[in-house]
């Protein structure tokens, strides 16, 4: 006698993949199906928006430079709108400024694209499992970084008094990746006056880019995201 199960299988993990090169995003595309995921692909990020309108999918896997716009920008909407969603960027650019940036607005995890396809359709497991995959050179320049910033002694943060309440709250809209323009307006500020207010907080706090800015005013507890 045969007895039938109740259960039915999962349903496959959606994944939209963002990639505007062909022969990558074929490659990749193929990896994840023969993997058992659920793929929709997109080359650009208005294409990627079209489809986050259809619903948010369970993991995103993005490329940094795309040929209408920046992932981040992508990766920071994706945050806001489906929370629940992984977020893993894949891409070519391993510098401290875009790998801070595409952490600091929700990317989880982070892979260079010399990792073999196979492997980072493995990843998306550990994605979804609770894991942040991370190529190994960016996790040593994450270490190193974190190393070379000297122990805080307790109390409250050194910088606090140096920064105007009016530089922290540039200081948060950079950390989450608005533009100039975004923040001038969320802030009730000219366009204008932006830039000279970013370059008073690189002064006090010695740094020279928007990602040591965002790592070290996390690092000092000045903003939180």
């Amino acid at each position: 006698m045969t007895v039938l199960s109740d259960e039915r299988p999962a349903p496959a993990i959606s994944v939209l993949l963002v990639e505007d090169d062909a022969p990558t995003c074929w490659r990749l595309q193929d990896a994840l199906a023969k993997a058992g995921y659920q793929v929709t692909a997109a080359a650009t990020l208005a294409e990627a928006r079209a489809r986050l309108a259809q619903g948010g999918p369970r993991v995103l896997l993005t490329d940094l430079q795309l040929p209408d716009g920046h992932g981040v920008d992508l990766i920071r909407e994706t945050r806001r709108r489906f929370p629940e969603t992984e977020i893993m960027v894949i891409s070519i650019l391993g510098d401290e400024e875009s790998v801070i940036s595409a952490i600091t607005v929700g990317a989880t995890g982070y892979l260079l694209k010399d990792a073999f396809p196979t492997d980072i359709a493995a990843t998306v497991g550990e994605l979804v499992a609770g894991h942040s995959p991370i190529s190994a050179s960016i996790a040593r320049f994450i270490v190193r970084r974190t190393q070379s910033s000297p122990e805080r002694p307790p109390g409250p943060p050194l910088n606090t008094a140096r920064l105007t309440p009016r530089e922290i709250d540039i200081l948060w809209g950079i950390a989450k990746g608005f533009s100039y323009a975004e923040i001038a307006e969320h802030l009730g500020l000219s366009r204008q006056t932006v830039p000279g207010h970013i370059k008073n907080i690189y002064r006090k706090l010695e740094v020279h880019t928007r990602g040591e800015a965002v790592f070290e005013a996390l690092q000092q507890g000045l903003i939180r995201l």
